[in-house]
């Protein structure tokens, strides 16, 4: 794959932030807490908003095109924990170190934000981004909880401690 930059979304790529992330729930809707259905009727605000209120990451190749996402939040309930959520990857772009520089950004940024730990769900089927996180040094909990709106599968709790 040729080259790939990745960077901090900001309130202008909106539009590149939403297309990314409804893609994401198309291909992958056991993936997601959320689902299609909900977040296409979002206005451009809420999706403004969702950029200035976490650290969210972008990936796009040589053309421009964005070919993965990564956002970081901060627990509100829980000092010094970063969540990792809406991690995707298009499909032609995977197993090509995409996923692990989304990860990397996310982490990096929690680290400079003084977080000691950053914790994800991972949809027991989703093998791919399980072993994924594994290799990015995330180790699970034991604690698990039903994904929202599939309350059969469950999601797994992974977690990389900074300090």
């Amino acid at each position: 794959m040729d080259a790939v930059v990745v960077r901090r979304s900001v309130e202008a790529d909106w539009e590149r932030s939403r297309a990314i992330r409804l893609r994401a729930l198309r291909d992958a809707p056991l993936a997601f807490a959320s689902t299609y259905e909900r977040e296409i009727a979002f206005l451009p605000e809420q999706w403004k908003a969702r950029i200035g209120d976490s650290a969210q990451f972008l990936a796009g190749n040589a053309d421009g095109e964005v070919i993965g996402t990564a956002t970081g939040f901060t627990d509100p309930g829980e000092p010094g924990t970063v969540n990792l959520v809406a991690m995707f990857v298009v499909a032609e772009a995977r197993r090509c170190g995409v996923g692990e520089q989304l990860v990397e950004a996310v982490v990096a940024q929690a680290r400079a934000d003084g977080a000691s730990r950053v914790r994800l769900h991972v949809v027991e089927t989703n093998d791919g981004a399980a072993r994924l996180y594994a290799r990015c040094g995330f180790v699970r909990t034991g604690v698990t909880e039903p994904l929202p709106h599939q309350p059969s599968l469950l999601e797994h709790e992974m977690v990389l401690a900074l300090r």
